[in-house]
This record gives C-alpha cells, structure tokens and sequence, in this order.
C-alpha cells in the first residue's frame, strides 16, 4: 500500500491526501510511465542523460495550470539543450493536445491519465481527486532528484525562478 501524507497541501484552503513517497534532493528519481500525445510511451528512461524539468499539474484546462504552463514554455527556450522539460497531468492527452493547440504553446505533455504512474511515484497523487498536486521536479543528469517544490496550496503558481535555476545547475549552465 503506497504512503499517504496529510496536511502536505492545500486545495483553496482545504487540506489534501498526497500518495507516494515525499520525495528530496538527493533521492533517486523513481521510474514512471506516461504516454505523449501521439500515445507512444513516456518514461524517465526516455529522457537518460539529460536533465529533466517537469512541471507536474492538476489540469492544464484550469486558469493556474494555463498561467504556469505557459509561463515555462516561454523559459524553456532560454535552457541549456541538454534539459529536457515535461509538463505532465492526469488530464487525457487528447485534452492535452486540444489544449496545447487552443493556446498556441508548443511544450511536450504528458499523460499520467492511465496508470498514475509519475503521479504515485514521485508523491503527487491528491487521492481526493484522482489529480496531480501542482509540483516541480529537477531530475540531474544520473537519475538523480535535483530539486523539489511541492507547492503548498495547489490554486497558487510554483516558484519559476528556483526551478529554472536549479535545472541550468544540473545542467552545468548555473
């Protein structure tokens, strides 16, 4: 039975049940499977080598997730090549997709829709809701957990300038 931790966030002021492991800097980043939106396979492996940034939302068709979905693909061009960026949801990634379409913003989604498998991992299932708490992670290049924000109140954006920076000093670039 997977970890259940109470009072870790918030949702407009009512506390939540986050599920996985509360995860810190120097951990190994566990493993997970999500799919894009072409349906093909999405794991941490797929990225090996690289730095990863990933933005871990509860829906990109909500006004924070939009905001901040946004805001990251406008920064991610300014990143070292070797970080790769991933915005991941439970949302379907035909949603995703319609998404990423309305809003004109070419960023790689992920899908954690079937299996919640990044959501459990890395400890950022609300059990509530059956969503991802809004979260962000640096993965260095060795598999290791770099950096974790885990923002306490869910309808309130993550803190850009620590991740971005946290992710070009992974990089080497910081």
């Amino acid at each position: 039975m997977a970890q259940e931790r109470t009072g870790a966030i918030k949702l407009k002021g009512n506390p939540m049940t986050l599920v996985g492991p509360a995860l810190k800097p120097g951990d190994v980043a566990p493993e997970f499977e999500c799919i894009n939106q072409s349906l093909e396979p999405v794991t941490l492996a797929s990225s090996r080598g690289k730095v990863r940034l990933i933005a871990a939302v509860p829906s990109l068709d909500t006004p924070v997730c939009d905001v901040e979905t946004k805001r990251f693909a406008a920064e991610i061009a300014e990143l070292p090549p070797n970080v790769q960026f991933y915005t991941v949801s439970a949302d379907l990634h035909f949603a995703q997709k319609r998404w990423c379409g309305a809003a004109n913003v070419q960023v790689p989604t992920i899908s954690d829709h079937r299996k919640l498998s990044f959501a459990e991992a890395y400890g950022v299932l609300i059990k509530e809701l059956r969503i991802l708490a809004r979260a962000v992670f640096v993965v260095d290049a060795q598999d290791r957990i770099a950096y974790v924000e885990i923002v306490p109140e869910v309808a309130q954006e993550p803190n850009y300038e620590k991740a971005l920076q946290a992710a070009r000093q992974a990089a080497g670039a910081g």
